[in-house]
């Protein structure tokens, strides 16, 4: 496996961009890459030059999170003005608007299904589920917080959320919080399972693999990242080679490899028969906020992607073979 750069884009925004991820291929067009950036603008990309298909504007601060609904056909994008945006892909028109306290989402995915859209509460210590036909809020799982007298308990930020996860068969969601730990959740049940722990500094992204519904990955601001069994409440292992906070992490759709991105200003991939990093991108100046690959389907699609998104405003595209 390896990646190969194809195509960068300086100034994609006119700020950092934060956030990223594919909207999948519908009947009538291909996957399209979906960004989010500080400059308050969704924009959406066609996959294999980044062309700018189209800007979308309707928040007043950042955007921070974005997310897109397993149908290809609509997606949601959450600010710091504390309001997640659910729009159609195509025209842009507004679905629904969903109200969260100030600054409280900082990640959000849509289930396997596509029925739930679970949001990252933020200093609410929770998450947040939606149901995506009516749009009302059906559930908040809260956070507790992990066993034993620790003397920085008084302090609730340490239990912000910033990070969640579908598992792929949609029966379990995985939090990541300021703290290090990780909670999952029975989500039929709304039940609080168990945390994960090994992590001491922040748990800023989470992927489950996409082929096996125990493995779940982390990235943590202490540089490493976590392979677990998330049913058996156990680390498999711990991979190291950033020199800096770990900021995003996202599974190949293969289930063989991962990409993390890095405050270190890389790119990583990594093989899980290995549990190494086999190579390192430098295409970007600056900290790298959100990795994506691009899932399979849609028409005459024979090649895997990657893209990365970095407070240089650039975003990159890499070829994944």
């Amino acid at each position: 496996m390896k990646l190969a750069g194809l195509k960068s884009i300086e100034n994609a925004h006119d700020e950092s961009v934060w956030a990223a991820t594919w909207v999948p291929a519908t009947t009538s067009r291909p996957a399209l890459l979906l960004t989010g950036s500080l400059d308050e603008t969704v924009k959406l990309w066609k996959p294999d030059e980044l062309h700018l298909e189209r800007t979308n504007t309707g928040h007043c601060l950042g955007v921070v999170a974005v997310a897109a609904h397993p149908s290809g056909i609509i997606a949601a994008s959450a600010s710091l003005d504390s309001f997640v945006r659910v729009f159609d892909v195509d025209t842009n028109a507004s679905i629904a608007t969903l109200e969260a306290p100030p600054s409280e989402v900082w990640q959000m995915q849509f289930d396997p299904k596509g029925t739930t859209l679970a949001v990252a509460g933020g200093g609410s210590a929770s998450v947040k589920l939606w149901d995506t036909a009516t749009w009302k809020l059906i559930a908040s799982l809260s956070v507790p917080r992990p066993e034993g007298p620790k003397p920085s308990d008084k302090n609730s930020s340490k239990k912000f959320v910033l990070s969640v996860s579908w598992s792929p068969d949609g029966r379990r969601l995985a939090c990541g919080s300021m703290d290090g730990t990780i909670s999952v959740f029975d989500v039929a049940r709304a039940k609080f399972l168990h945390h994960l722990e090994g992590h001491f500094m922040p748990v800023r992204s989470l992927v489950y693999s996409p082929i096996d519904p125990r493995v779940l990955f982390s990235a943590s601001d202490d540089a490493h990242v976590h392979m677990y069994d998330a049913e058996g409440k156990s680390m498999i292992t711990a991979m190291s080679g950033h020199a800096g906070w770990v900021l995003s992490v996202d599974a190949s759709p293969d289930g063989s490899a991962i990409a993390t991105g890095s405050s270190d200003r890389t790119v990583r991939l990594w093989d899980l028969n290995m549990r190494a990093a086999v190579q390192t991108m430098s295409n970007h100046a600056d900290q790298v906020w959100g990795v994506a690959f691009r899932p399979p389907g849609g028409t005459g699609v024979r090649a895997g992607r990657l893209a990365s998104v970095s407070d240089d405003k650039s975003i990159s595209l890499y070829d994944y073979s």
